[in-house]
């Protein structure tokens, strides 16, 4: 056998790859010569459909430039639309609604609903025609003949928008106004609208255009927290939308646009302006005559008087926000959509705050320029027991109390003097209120002035500027570099923010310590929970019991909720409720101080006298108040320690009231003037002064009187045509003649007594 040579495997090596490179070339030039004789005959065969000169000009380029700019625009549009047609994958759709939601206070009484319940109760053929022909006229009136997107309407609300020069004319059809409602959001967008497009062609292919029709009245958002006609008509008139006449239809066909802004609750001459917009709409659309809504213009609807039923509107819309996510925690073979909810709030409370607000800016407001308040009153385990998210919500839905990002101010300083306290500081420690500067920021007392050597306690009760800022240079502890020492002392006060709940973004500035970065009133309100707390944060929280609409038990909080963490020893935590009791007994918040009720809190004013902040607590609550301006504009020289202050004090006084007053830890309960010392300051007159204002119950029993005299006069006017009614008089005298002289006496009697006892 012959020996194979190392240099015969390597000559047939290389004839290998010498055979597979020519088979490689051969390919490629066999490929390309049939490529060269196949685009050959495809040129020779086209060359048989050839245009030139104007015709090639006039339809050929043109056609060929669509067709193309069309195809890289369907592209374009499926992809836009992937995020749409994922919202179709659940095949329970249809059936599927979002939560409907009944919340009661936390003694049990029903305070207001939120979500939305399909109701298919109510079948198209009942609704009246009148409010189909509104409906349509208003809002679609091709709806029976175009594919979902009505394209005439479109290019025409387009074209009247530009005349009007702003959004006179809406060009969604109906069809896609549903499916917004069922898959999308409100936000303005183009990829919105694309998917709004092709989710309407979607609809339009796997539903009839009576149930599209059905659907949408009865799932659209009508105001006043209602959804579907039938809802609104029973809010707005008190009748099923079975009963409601011409004048009640077009109303509730004018509520589509902008529930809000139309509720006839709120705005009624808005309302009924909008209706008569919508019968000219039934006659410019041929279904109606002027003669036959003739009547309904003479006759506007008139909505019941809701004044009396107003819901905490804002706390409910946190609450509802708070549920949607309690739900998704649920396990998801849970289908459940229907609860009763028991929340934190009280209902007393809750009132006392709204009154307080209006009426410190209804008095004051124009003084100090400010136009918006918010507030937040909360137990110290968290649970809020009243929310002002802003002054009128039917003008405005914007939460400031939950949404609104503000800078606290000085506020914010307890943070920093409880990390001073962690890191070896004590309330009486001594620091130097004098110059400072962090590169070439200086910052400056509000009186352009320095104390020189304060304690961490009269510079807390004076709120210093100067001192938070050398104490975050302490807190560093690098002497050699006082830049780096600021910057790694401001990382711990951020770290015992977060650990009280403050959970908003603090960027890291050299004027962070003194209350530059935003927060919002409710974690700053709860997060000062922590000191009355001996150092133990809570979670801000509306929820107290969930059950199903059977009534059956699903969640609670003191079972599943978050439970307290202690963040601070309980040391520190009296300490600084000590150092705090100082601002509100000696300091800048002494309008908040509480007759007999140990307080501690701290002020805020920030640049330019944009926000004012009061934030405080007692034994039994902790309460946050803000005021300043939607614009951000100043206000006029308004501090923590006025109006803010004030409106603390009327919100505590009343929260206060028929409970226990607890201590807090580290505060000295304030002397109560004794009886003696009473009299002796009200001189020989021993009757008690009256109240500095009229109570809530006092004002409703002058109202009331009020009413007693309109009633009467009136009565008196029919009963009376011969000779005129006997003078009315209250006490024990009353008419011979007139019997309602008599009721009305001694209804004024009764009411006169409960005023002098209010």
């Amino acid at each position: 056998m012959r020996k194979i040579l190392p240099t015969d495997w390597k000559r047939r090596v290389r004839h290998f790859l010498l055979d597979f490179d020519a088979r490689i070339d051969f390919a490629v030039f066999a490929s390309g010569a049939g490529a060269r004789e196949l685009y050959e005959r495809f040129s020779t065969f086209m060359d048989r459909f050839y245009v030139g000169r104007w015709k090639r000009w006039v339809f050929i380029e043109p056609l060929s430039e669509a067709a193309t700019i069309g195809l890289a625009g369907l592209i374009l549009l499926l992809a836009l639309a992937v995020p749409a047609f994922r919202e179709t994958a659940d095949n329970d759709w249809l059936k599927k609604s979002d939560l409907a939601v009944t919340f009661l206070d936390r003694y049990g009484n029903p305070i207001g609903s939120r979500g939305i319940k399909h109701n298919d109760a109510i079948p198209l053929e009942d609704f009246p025609d009148n409010l189909i022909k509104a409906t349509l006229a208003t809002e679609d009136r091709r709806f029976y003949d175009h594919f979902g997107i009505d394209i005439a309407g479109t290019f025409r609300a387009l074209i009247t928008n530009a005349q009007a020069g702003g959004v006179r004319q809406g060009g969604s059809s109906i069809t896609q106004q549903l499916a917004k409602n069922l898959f999308l959001s409100n936000e303005r967008t183009i990829e919105r609208k694309v998917n709004e497009a092709f989710l309407a062609i979607w609809l339009e292919t796997r539903l009839t255009k009576n149930e599209i029709l059905k659907l949408y009245l009865d799932r659209a958002y009508m105001g006043g927290g209602t959804f579907g006609v039938d809802g609104a008509a029973h809010f707005y008139f008190n009748k099923s939308v079975r009963d409601i006449n011409l004048a009640e239809a077009a109303m509730l066909a004018g509520l589509f646009k902008a529930p809000t802004k139309y509720a006839p609750h709120i705005n009624l001459p808005a309302a009924r302006a909008r209706a008569n917009q919508v019968l000219d709409n039934m006659v410019d659309a041929g279904f109606m005559t002027e003669g036959q809504v003739f009547g309904a213009r003479r006759n506007p609807a008139t909505a019941v008087d809701r004044r009396d039923e107003n819901s905490p509107n804002y706390y409910l819309d946190w609450a509802f926000d708070e549920m949607r996510k309690l739900v998704d925690t649920f396990p998801k073979s849970y289908t459940e959509r229907v609860f009763v909810v028991r929340t934190t709030i009280d209902m007393r409370v809750q009132r006392a705050a709204e009154e307080a607000v209006e009426n410190q800016l209804r008095q004051f407001g124009r003084d100090y320029h400010a136009t918006q308040a918010a507030t937040v009153v909360a137990d110290l385990d968290g649970g809020v027991r009243a929310m002002v998210g802003g002054r009128d919500y039917g003008v405005s839905q914007f939460n400031r109390a939950t949404d609104a990002m503000r800078q606290p101010g000085s506020s914010f300083k307890p943070y920093v003097y409880t990390t001073a306290l962690l890191n070896g500081f004590k309330p009486n420690s001594i620091v130097v209120d004098g110059p400072v500067c962090l590169g070439n920021w200086c910052p400056q007392n509000y009186g352009h002035s320095y104390s020189g050597r304060v304690t961490l306690t009269q510079a807390i009760t004076r709120s210093i500027n100067v001192v938070p800022i050398k104490l975050s240079i302490a807190i560093g502890n690098n002497p050699r570099n006082q830049w780096n020492a600021a910057k790694k002392g401001r990382a711990k006060i951020v770290e015992v923010a977060r650990k009280f709940g403050i959970v908003t973004p603090l960027p890291d500035t050299p004027s962070l310590p003194i209350g530059a970065d935003e927060v919002n009133v409710l974690e700053h309100a709860v997060a000062y929970a922590t000191f009355p707390n001996k150092g133990r944060a809570v979670t801000p929280h509306a929820i107290l019991e969930v059950r199903t609409g059977a009534g059956d038990p699903v969640w609670r909080w003191d079972r599943d909720g978050p439970k307290p963490r202690q963040v601070i020893p309980p040391s520190v935590a009296a300490d600084m409720a000590g150092m705090m009791s100082h601002v509100v007994s000696e300091g800048t918040a002494r309008r908040a101080a509480l007759d007999g009720i140990p307080a501690a809190g701290k002020t805020g004013t920030t640049n330019n006298y944009r926000d004012a902040w009061f934030v405080g607590y007692t034994g039994n609550f902790t309460c946050a108040v803000w005021y300043g301006n939607d614009d951000y504009s100043p206000t006029n020289r308004m501090t923590g320690g006025s109006l803010p202050a004030q409106t603390w004090h009327d919100i505590m006084t009343a929260a206060h009231q028929g409970v226990e007053i607890k201590d807090i830890p580290g505060v000295e309960v304030p002397a109560k003037p004794t009886a003696a010392a009473a009299l002796a300051g009200q001189g020989d007159d021993s009757r008690p002064a009256p109240p500095p204002i009229l109570t809530r119950r006092g004002a409703e029993t002058l109202v009331r009187i009020e009413k007693l005299l309109d009633e009467a006069a009136k009565t008196i006017g029919k009963t009376s045509d011969a000779a005129p009614p006997a003078p009315i008089t209250t006490g024990a005298v009353k008419s011979r003649d007139n019997p309602a002289s008599d009721n009305l006496a001694s209804s004024i009697d009764a009411a006169t007594a409960s005023t002098r006892k209010n």
